[in-house]
């Protein structure tokens, strides 16, 4: 007999509390045993996840409370991943609305309700971090409703079920003044209000890919909930793909989920999550289903890229000194690696066997598999992020966004006028209590590459920026590009204090004294918006001469590190980011690189 069900996923604003609350119902459920060291963040896998903080791929979890198996799924926070998100909210029944009780609903809130809401689902709200000493759990609780008001949700939805907790102190309670103890009655709202899973185990088999994984041993992984049926272990089965077509395989491998692991059962059965290996040419959104009687569910639709750049073989005068993979067969090989499981990536080859157009859903997504690669001792080089134009009614359209920018009053100013160039439309603005305002932003994808930088030197650093995909529009005009040249050398050498003491009035630098530079590596930006050329290798010339007042303790102004993002948004049109698992440098392209 198999033990009742309940799928849920938890969805969140970024930064929200979403890992740190699994991480409680984890260590609550008894899943880990007595002893056993537990990390923070547990289903943060990777090393970026746990760096960042931030939640990329979605994960898969199961524990057992009172005789119920519960399903857990963890998606991603940040709009880059959305696509996550909604998969997900497809394979599983309730879901958790996780808000932060001191910053209320935010821009990723409204997109992962919204999805939420389209699916008929009936969120389960939870006002997390209420031991902050800025919380307001009410408020938050009023601007919730608010947004499912907002969004048309049905009077059913509009009752939905809410607690207040703390994931960091592992309590959950739905009443502030009640005591704060366990996660109890979180699980209890998760049997009381998540319904069980629908479907029939005596229909034919229908299992939907949701999520995809790759093995060194089994190969591509599938990841999906049984909608009707019984698969088993070894049994024949057939994928319908996207065209209709039918593929025949065996599933060789049959995976549940019991807390953080996979472990091999021999059958599973409607409503259940599993993993099936057996299906190498498997993609989000496809059937697998009974070979006799093959019926397919509704396919699920992946959300198209909206970014490219072009990830070339590394042709500078320090190529091949400092990585382990520089080649473009390595190259390409790691780049077709990464399809297997981030479906909403595209790679496509050029007009150059060195160069590859990478499509992703925006600026961290394809951040995050250029450091992932650097990590891996990749060496390659990258150009500037292009947004993706479509053709939609025959009309050329691009890419627009919904930006809010959190604020403090004085900095009102310099960012309206500063979007305003890159051609943003103001839709909303309001000023908060405490010095702080918020305003919303209609503007193209292309207006916001290399605005984060600037965005934190108009705010001083106290700015909160979130953007999330809106629509495609049409073509909206010329947005203005970066103001200032770039500071080059114009020689190879060893960047000296000298040298750059002298130029320090050209502007601002990039690198320190001791950096190894080379003709046409960027090292610093101009003050004015031409470009200019540098010997940033000049030695001071020795004489036998002693000046009459010595030697002067003099310092460098403080450069300007150039991170991977920083990069990214930063470089222009004809220059490149030169990528090392030791170094990120900045250079001029002798020739314009081309996208195909």
């Amino acid at each position: 007999m198999t033990l009742p069900i309940r799928n849920v996923a938890i969805i969140a604003h970024v930064d929200h509390g979403k890992t740190t609350l699994v991480d409680a119902l984890l260590k609550q459920s008894g899943i880990f045993r007595e002893g056993e060291e537990i990390p923070d963040c547990v289903m943060d896998s990777n090393d970026l996840e746990r760096e960042r903080g931030i939640t990329i791929l979605s994960k898969n979890t199961a524990v057992r409370y009172q005789e119920t198996l519960i399903n857990i799924v963890d998606t991603p926070g940040h709009a880059d991943f959305g696509g996550e998100v909604e998969r997900v909210l497809g394979m599983v029944d309730g879901c958790i609305l996780i808000v932060d009780a001191n910053e209320g609903p935010m821009p990723q809130t409204r997109f992962v309700l919204k999805k939420a809401l389209e699916k008929g689902l009936r969120p389960i709200v939870v006002i997390n971090k209420i031991d902050r000493p800025q919380a307001e759990p009410h408020g938050a609780i009023d601007k919730v409703l608010d947004l499912f008001l907002e969004l048309g949700a049905d009077d059913d939805q509009c009752e939905f079920p809410y607690l207040f907790a703390s994931g960091l102190a592992g309590f959950a309670k739905l009443q502030l003044e009640d005591e704060n103890e366990d996660m109890k009655p979180l699980f209890e709202s998760i049997l009381d209000h998540v319904p069980p899973p629908v479907g029939d185990v005596n229909k034919p088999l229908q299992l939907q890919v949701t999520t995809l994984d790759y093995s060194e041993y089994l190969g591509r992984i599938v990841i999906g909930k049984i909608h009707n049926g019984v698969i088993q272990a070894g049994q024949q089965a057939a994928l319908i793909k996207e065209d209709g077509t039918l593929v025949k395989s065996k599933i060789t491998k049959l995976l549940g989920f019991e807390g953080l692991r996979r472990i091999e059962i021999e059958q599973a059965s409607a409503g259940e999550i599993v993993a099936v290996a057996g299906f190498a040419d498997a993609n989000i959104g496809e059937t697998i289903t009974c070979p006799n009687n093959p019926q397919a569910l509704p396919l699920i639709k992946v959300d198209e890229p909206t970014l490219q750049m072009t990830f070339a073989v590394n042709d500078s005068p320090f190529a091949g000194q400092e990585g382990s993979f520089v080649t473009s067969r390595q190259l390409r090989d790691r780049l077709m690696r990464e399809l297997e499981t981030n479906v909403a990536l595209r790679v496509e080859p050029t007009d150059s066997p060195d160069r590859f157009a990478v499509s992703g859903r925006g600026e961290l997504h394809l951040g995050i598999l250029i450091e992932t690669m650097r990590r891996e001792g990749y060496e390659f080089q990258v150009s500037q992020p292009q947004v993706i134009y479509r053709e939609v009614s025959g009309q050329p359209c691009e890419p627009f966004e919904l930006l809010i920018l959190d604020v403090p009053e004085d900095g009102v100013g310099g960012c309206m006028e500063r979007l305003g160039q890159r051609r943003g439309e103001l839709q909303d603005m309001r000023v908060m209590g405490d010095g702080r305002a918020t305003l919303e932003f209609v503007i193209p994808a292309r207006g916001l590459i290399g605005f984060r930088g600037e965005f934190m030197r108009l705010t001083r650093g106290e700015g909160i920026m979130n953007h999330s995909f809106l629509d495609y529009r049409s073509l909206c005009g010329d947005v203005e590009a970066r103001r200032n040249g770039v500071l080059i050398a114009f020689e190879e050498g060893v960047a000296t204090f000298y040298a750059m003491k002298n130029a320090e009035d050209r502007g601002i630098f990039f690198i320190t004294p001791g950096t190894r530079v080379y003709k046409g590596m960027i090292v610093g930006e101009h003050n004015r918006p031409q470009d200019l050329d540098l010997n940033v290798c000049k030695t001071k010339q020795l004489t036998n001469h002693r000046s009459a007042t010595g030697d002067e303790l003099v310092q460098l102004q403080t450069p300007q590190e150039m991170s991977l993002e920083r990069a990214l948004e930063y470089i222009g049109s004809d220059e490149l980011v030169e990528i090392t698992p030791e170094s990120i440098r900045l250079r001029k392209v002798s020739k314009k690189l081309v996208k195909r």
